[in-house]
């Protein structure tokens, strides 16, 4: 009897600490699959925290470029809703909207300049004012400008704008340093310059060659043959106004040769230069969970 009653004790206890380990089991399960849980919470968020951080810092890195060139006014807070740039209109934006910024400085300053200025007003007969009979200031560009966006007339606008651009000296970037090889413009700029020294070239040819230029990213440059023969005055004279040429030009070699007549055989490689357009592209960045 008493046998049967230790065994049923043991048997018992036996039972219990199965219930026991099956407790323990079932709470580390639990557990386990809590902190799981838990964790996993912790990767989305942080996941999804550095998705918000990458568009914030995308946002405020779009804005500050818009900013710094001035094609759009100051947004009301640190960077522009999306309803502010739906109503940017860059036409309609004048210097005073857009202080200190690439924009406001250029037009403000280097468009503004008289001595630049006179470079284009020589060859342009729409740079005279009809109510003047003289060149536009560009102060009266400006006015012109301010007119016409106060119309609402956006053909006006557009041709105020392609006013300033042609009257003023913006018109010399694009002469001092095109965008691209163009040499007819190169020729054509050569032989004015022998014009005005009052000869005419021999032979004025483009070599064909294409270089990047050492000093400068995008700088390239366009090599051309050239030959006068004239006195030694002429050929001072045009060595002059190449130097003084708004585009710049740089004889690299060139040989003298004295005739029996008293003139010079002249001739030089030179070079001018044009720079391509820089093209702003936006970067994809591949975010990962963990940050791999």
């Amino acid at each position: 009897m008493a046998k049967e009653i230790k065994l049923g004790k043991r048997a018992k206890i036996t039972q219990a600490q199965q219930y026991m380990a099956l407790a323990v089991f079932g709470a580390a399960i639990f557990l386990g699959a809590a902190i799981a849980v838990v964790l996993n919470s912790i990767n989305k968020i942080s996941f999804s925290a550095s998705i918000i951080a990458a568009q914030d810092q995308s946002i405020v890195s779009f804005s500050d470029t818009i900013k710094n060139i001035g094609i759009c006014p100051k947004p009301r807070g640190q960077v522009y809703s999306d309803d502010e740039l739906k109503k940017c209109a860059p036409n309609s934006v004048t210097a005073s909207d857009v202080p200190n910024t690439l924009r406001s400085n250029i037009l403000e300053n280097m468009a503004s300049n008289s001595a630049l200025a006179s470079v284009p007003n020589r060859n342009n007969p729409d740079c005279i004012n009809q109510k003047t009979n003289k060149n536009y200031t560009y102060k009266e560009l400006e006015d012109n400008y301010a007119a016409a966006g106060e119309s609402g007339n956006e053909e006006q606008l557009i041709a105020a704008s392609n006013l300033i651009k042609s009257c003023s000296s913006l018109r010399v970037i694009p002469d001092a340093l095109p965008a691209f090889r163009n040499e007819e413009a190169l020729l054509a700029s050569i032989d004015k310059i022998f014009r005005d020294s009052g000869t005419e070239p021999e032979s004025l040819t483009p070599t064909g060659e294409t270089d990047w230029a050492l000093f400068g990213n995008n700088l390239y440059n366009i090599p051309v043959r050239l030959s006068i023969e004239a006195s030694t005055g002429t050929i001072h004279t045009f060595l002059s106004n190449v130097e003084r040429s708004i585009r710049n030009f740089n004889i690299e070699r060139a040989t003298i040769e004295w005739n029996t007549d008293s003139t010079i055989n002249f001739q030089a490689r030179g070079t001018a230069y044009y720079v391509q357009p820089s093209v702003l592209t936006t970067t994809d960045k591949a975010i990962k969970p963990g940050g791999k």
